[in-house]
């Protein structure tokens, strides 16, 4: 799939000096091989972000945020900046194609949302051989995979936190109608699980730490069912369709992973028709503006925000400030030397107006 680029026209700065004639030769017969000949000479900042998906709802919300205030700075700085989003697809094969593409199109940064976290390596071998520094963001790689090279970061929030968050609010729920949300009166909380996908860090810590901040509490517990429907909408309703089915009103609350799969359990309660009086207490993780919506109606009852503006504008801060040879620290709060951690927040029905303020 070809990248979509964004080219926004301003003033632009001089670009830093190439590493010599062998250089400039290779990446000129990469260019020919991979982008048609094309060769960068606009003094732009080339910027390329590959995604691991578009279908799911918080990344392409990131990206949006990254077109935008790419664009803002652009208005700012007086620097152009190209951007070039790619959709890997979920194929991490087609991602490392992109990344390739990417390198060939000299792009000056790359901030990759990686399919499979596994796969960094192979990732920092390559921008790291052309000397492009490089920006992973929301799926973290190993840590021995971030201290391969200086020049590698990652933008993210901590997976730990938005599950203790998730469990903060069903704990809260639970203090405050305990008499409601127990439905069977028999003072535990009955609960089912929809994660993301098999192995993946977000989803083995959500899931740990949302019904761990309940137990530390002090309640008691009884997982009912638990499935991956992986990130994904059409699946967690599926998933949750047949539990309905097979538990019959037993569940108290699900757990999801995340928004997408929240709203996905809502669409299986809905489609079965079951009075909203009779619905289990839904909680999901990234306040997307569709789960938002879902808050405000009621039918979800809280979500913990992911800052997608926050991430998108610290890739764009360190992009300026590694293109034009600046210490990233200086642009962005940078922990060990290659961390920026976004903090979480729980949304409910209580502080939605003043989240949609700010």
């Amino acid at each position: 799939m070809r990248p979509r680029i964004r080219s926004f026209s301003s003033p632009s700065c001089p670009r830093p000096a190439g590493s010599g004639r062998m250089a400039l030769l290779l990446l000129a017969a990469l260019l020919l091989a991979g982008c048609g000949g094309r060769k960068n000479q606009d003094d732009s900042l080339r910027i390329g972000v590959a995604l691991y998906t578009q279908d799911d709802t918080f990344i392409s919300t990131v990206a949006q945020n990254l077109e935008w205030l790419a664009q803002e700075a652009e208005g700012r700085t007086g620097q152009k900046i190209n951007l070039f989003i790619s959709d890997g697809r979920s194929s991490q094969s087609t991602q490392m194609d992109q990344v390739d593409r990417f390198l060939a199109r000299q792009c000056d940064v790359l901030c990759v949302n990686l399919v499979d976290r596994t796969a960094a390596a192979v990732i920092i071998d390559k921008a790291e051989a052309e000397g492009v520094p490089l920006i992973f963001f929301n799926r973290q790689p190993v840590a021995e995979d971030i201290q391969r090279w200086s020049q590698i970061y990652y933008v993210g929030a901590s997976a730990q936190e938005s599950g203790a968050l998730q469990g903060r609010l069903v704990l809260d729920a639970w203090r405050q109608n305990q008499e409601e949300l127990d439905r069977n009166g028999d003072g535990v909380l009955q609960y089912a699980m929809l994660e993301g996908e098999p192995g993946h860090q977000d989803a083995l810590l959500r899931t740990e730490y949302s019904v761990k901040t309940l137990t530390d509490a002090g309640v008691e517990v009884e997982k009912l069912a638990n499935d991956t429907a992986n990130w994904n909408r059409a699946q967690a309703s599926a998933r949750t369709a047949q539990w309905l089915e097979e538990l019959d009103g037993q569940i108290e609350v699900v757990f999801c992973n995340n928004d997408d799969m929240a709203l996905g359990a809502i669409d299986a309660l809905e489609k079965q028709g079951l009075d909203r009086s009779l619905w289990p207490l839904i909680v999901g993780v990234d306040a997307t503006a569709p789960a938002l919506e879902a808050v405000a109606s009621g039918q979800l009852y809280g979500t913990v925000l992911n800052d997608g503006r926050g991430q998108a504008q610290a890739m764009v801060d360190m992009a300026l400030a590694l293109w034009s040879g600046e210490d990233p620290a200086q642009a962005v709060d940078l922990e060990d030397g290659h961390y920026v951690w976004l903090p979480y927040r729980m949304v409910t029905r209580e502080n939605l107006d003043e989240l949609r303020e700010n």
